[in-house]
């Protein structure tokens, strides 16, 4: 898309990029009205949380869990200067999919999602498949759960968009346990990861976390 043909589809009231996101949920959800939480202050105006979104779908694929999505690592608004480029922004947004563990608890997720786009934005440091990182922490805190790092990998359903703003991944975040953490520490090469995920994807395609995991 050229700039001609983007100021004729667009306008600057558009969310260009985040509707591309949300037309590619729509696809796998249809109708579902997800839950949002959205800022009430830009993080570059001093608002605590970096991401502009999270939307939360209920999902029964594989067995019944939710699926976060961010909304903020991409280009998400109308910016004729980023069009026709290779990535859009840190070309990737994040997912979650969460196994239900009997409440309807996500924000410890959704605040684990923010934590990491705070690294993101701090360091300009980004996440591509097959990265992993601690969380310093249960990823659950105030739950029993052996689940203590983050692996990414590409949301087995959502994959990638092209959007005007350049291609854009879904990175979906895996819970791992200190023992596959010590693992990959010692030999953290992506084919290592790779080679983990695809091991616990045998019996979780979708790879689901679920916090009581051992």
């Amino acid at each position: 898309m050229n700039l001609e043909e983007y100021k004729k589809t667009y306008n600057e009231e558009d969310a260009v990029g985040w509707d591309c996101i949300t037309a590619s949920l729509d696809k796998i959800y249809g109708t579902q009205e997800p839950q949002h939480f959205g800022n009430q202050l830009p993080y570059s105006l001093g608002g605590e949380n970096p991401l502009d979104g999270l939307s939360v779908y209920q999902s029964n694929q594989q067995e019944d869990h939710f699926h976060l999505v961010s909304y903020g690592f991409s280009n998400l608004y109308y910016d004729e200067e980023k069009i026709e480029a290779e990535y859009s922004d840190f070309g990737f947004e994040l997912t979650f999919r969460i196994k239900k563990q009997g409440d309807e608890n996500i924000h410890w997720a959704m605040n684990l999602m923010q934590n990491l786009a705070k690294y993101v934005f701090d360091s300009g440091k980004w996440f591509e498949a097959f990265h992993f990182i601690p969380t310093n922490s249960p990823i659950r805190i105030g739950y029993d759960t052996d689940l203590v790092g983050v692996a990414f990998v590409q949301d087995p359903e959502l994959g990638f968009i092209d959007t005007p703003h350049g291609r854009v991944d879904f990175l979906q975040m895996v819970g791992i346990t200190q023992r596959e953490l010590d693992q990959l520490w010692e030999n953290p090469k992506l084919e290592e990861t790779e080679k983990l995920l695809a091991q616990l994807q045998l019996n979780n395609p979708l790879l689901i976390t679920d916090l009581d995991r051992k």
